[in-house]
């Protein structure tokens, strides 16, 4: 079975809470106004899905929500959520394997890229990339290192502790902001958290 996060669906929003505090929420919900009126939304990798009802207050209804989360633990909790007047539909399978269609207005990937190993990451990206629309954005949220001492170490800890329960299978940071711009897109907002080891970002795919 591919590395998931059903051994920490327990405890994996108290956690980052109590490291976090309130910086993985803030910066997933910072660019959550941007989402147009009446979109197609897919949010791949949400976890427990508490970014659905945040998704939610924006806009109260309209929206067509595709969930996709790999984790079945996670996606349970995630279908307990309110999401207003708005129609989700959840999916419990890797993204790559959805089989969905290229017609999403927004995409969105909490904390997803950076728990990709180098085998599974390329295909992953070229999936979502390929979902969404021309003009359309991409909301991605992920740890970035920008120098800082601690930051390497708060990394590699991370790592270490979620490869030991079968969480993730990868050692090192993947080069997300350069694939996005290989790949064409632009990055048109961008908001660092918690002494710039969190990277909230706004692509539009060109």
């Amino acid at each position: 079975m591919a590395a998931n996060y059903d051994n920490a669906a327990w405890f994996y929003d108290t956690l980052s809470r109590i490291v976090y505090g309130q910086s993985l929420v803030k910066a997933q919900t910072e660019f959550l106004p941007l989402i147009p009126t009446n979109a197609k939304v897919l949010i791949a990798g949400g976890g427990t899905g508490w970014i659905i009802e945040e998704v939610s207050k924006q806009h109260r209804s309209g929206l067509e929500i595709t969930y996709v989360e790999i984790s079945a633990k996670m996606i349970a909790k995630a279908r307990a959520r309110n999401y207003a007047g708005n129609i989700v539909n959840f999916i419990n399978l890797p993204v790559e394997d959805a089989n969905l269609k290229a017609d999403y207005d927004v995409v969105i990937t909490p904390f997803l890229l950076d728990s990709l190993s180098p085998g599974v990451f390329d295909t992953v990206f070229n999936t979502l990339s390929n979902l969404l629309k021309p003009d359309g954005i991409w909301l991605n949220t992920d740890f970035q290192l920008t120098g800082k001492w601690w930051q390497k170490l708060l990394l590699k800890s991370m790592y270490f502790f979620f490869r030991m329960i079968g969480c993730v299978e990868n050692v090192d940071l993947p080069l997300i902001k350069q694939r996005f711009l290989d790949d064409g897109f632009i990055a048109k907002q961008e908001k660092a958290f918690f002494g710039e080891f969190i990277g909230a970002t706004v692509y539009r795919k060109v």
